[in-house]
C-alpha cells in the first residue's frame, strides 16, 4: 500500500510487518544487552533518515542566546519563547546589558511566557554570575554551566551540543518518554535516563540523537495516543500498540510538518529551509 505519510523519505512498515516483529520479541524472550545496543542504533539511524532536518527549535545566534531561550523555555513551548526572544535579544543584546536592565522591563517582555517573574530574576541572576564569573562568555564546560542559576544538566547539554560541539544527551519529557518505550531504559530518573542511553550510543551522534527523538516524540510518539500505525520504527519498537495502530487512523495524529495537508512545510525543511526563512514565508511552525 502507498505511504500512509505521503512523505517518501520516511519508512513504511505495515501492521502485519509490526505485530511479526512483536511476536518475534516474545518468542525471543528477554533483550540481551547486545540486541538493545543494535537494535537502538538501527532506531537512531532510521530516526535520522526520517528527520534530517531536526535541530534545536529554539532559535538563536550563539551560546549565551541559546542558553536564556532554554531557561526561558521551561514550562511553556518552544514556540512562544521563539516570539518574545527576538525582541529580549534586541533589547538587551548580551548578557552585561541584561543583568544592567530593571527588571520590571524585563518581566514585561517575558511576561508571554507565563510565571514571568521568576523567569525575569532568573535570566537576569545568569546574567549577573555570566558578566561577574566569566567576563560575559558563557563557559564551555558542563562542570560550569550547571552551577549557573536555573541551568542543569538538560540545558548544559543543549547548549554544550548545539554552540560547543560537544557532544551530550538532552533529556526532557520526551526524550525520556521515548527512551523508555522503546525498552533503552526503565528509569525515570533523567540523569539515569541519560547515563543508560549514552551508553547504548558512540558520543558522536548523542546530540543528534536528541533532536531525533524529540523531533520524534512531538510529531509521531505522542504522550497519550501515540501514532503507531504511521511509526517509521514500529518493528522495533517494544511498546507497538500502545496507539492507534491503524494507518489511516494513526495518520490523523501526526503533527506539526507531518500533519495531513502541511506537505509544503515539510518539503521545505527536506530541501533545507531554515527556521527563521520559513516563519518569514508564512509558515506557522506549531503543532
Amino acid at each position: 500500500m502507498d505511504n500512509p505519510v505521503a512523505a517518501e523519505h520516511i519508512r513504511h512498515v505495515t501492521p502485519d510487518e509490526a505485530a511479526k516483529a512483536a511476536a518475534r520479541r516474545r518468542r525471543a524472550g528477554e533483550e540481551s544487552s547486545l540486541s538493545v545496543t543494535r537494535r537502538a542504533r538501527k532506531i537512531q539511524r532510521i530516526l535520522a533518515e526520517t528527520y534530517p532536518y531536526a535541530v534545536a527549535e529554539l532559535d538563536f545566534d550563539d551560546a549565551w542566546q541559546l542558553l536564556v531561550a532554554t531557561v526561558l523555555s521551561a514550562q511553556t513551548t518552544d514556540v512562544r519563547v521563539n516570539s518574545v526572544t527576538p525582541i529580549l535579544f534586541a533589547t538587551y543584546p548580551g548578557p552585561q546589558e541584561l543583568a544592567e536592565a530593571e527588571p520590571e522591563s524585563v518581566q514585561e517582555i517575558v511576561r508571554p511566557l507565563g510565571f514571568y517573574r521568576s523567569k525575569a530574576r532568573s535570566i537576569q541572576a545568569l546574567a549577573n554570575r555570566v558578566v561577574d564569573e566569566y567576563n560575559g562568555e558563557v563557559p564551555g564546560k558542563l562542570k560550569d554551566l550547571i552551577t549557573l542559576p536555573g541551568v542543569g544538566r538538560k540545558t548544559a547539554n543543549v547548549v554544550l551540543g548545539n554552540t560547543f560541539g560537544v557532544p551530550g544527551v538532552t533529556v526532557d519529557t520526551h526524550f525520556g518518554r521515548l527512551a523508555r518505550r522503546l525498552g533503552w531504559t526503565t528509569q525515570e530518573d533523567p540523569v539515569k535516563v541519560e547515563k543508560d542511553v549514552t551508553a547504548l550510543f558512540p558520543p558522536k551522534v548523542w546530540t543528534e540523537l536528541s533532536h531525533e527523538l524529540i523531533y520524534h516524540g512531538r510529531r509521531i510518539c505522542h504522550s497519550r495516543k501515540p501514532a503507531c500505525g504511521v511509526c517509521p520504527i514500529a518493528d522495533l519498537c517494544p511498546s507497538y500498540g500502545e496507539g492507534p495502530t491503524d494507518p489511516q487512523v494513526a495518520r490523523k495524529l501526526l503533527a506539526y510538518e507531518l500533519k495531513p495537508g502541511r506537505e509544503e512545510l515539510l518539503d521545505r525543511y527536506m530541501n533545507g529551509a531554515t527556521r527563521r526563512e520559513l516563519r518569514a514565508e508564512g509558515h506557522t511552525l506549531s503543532a
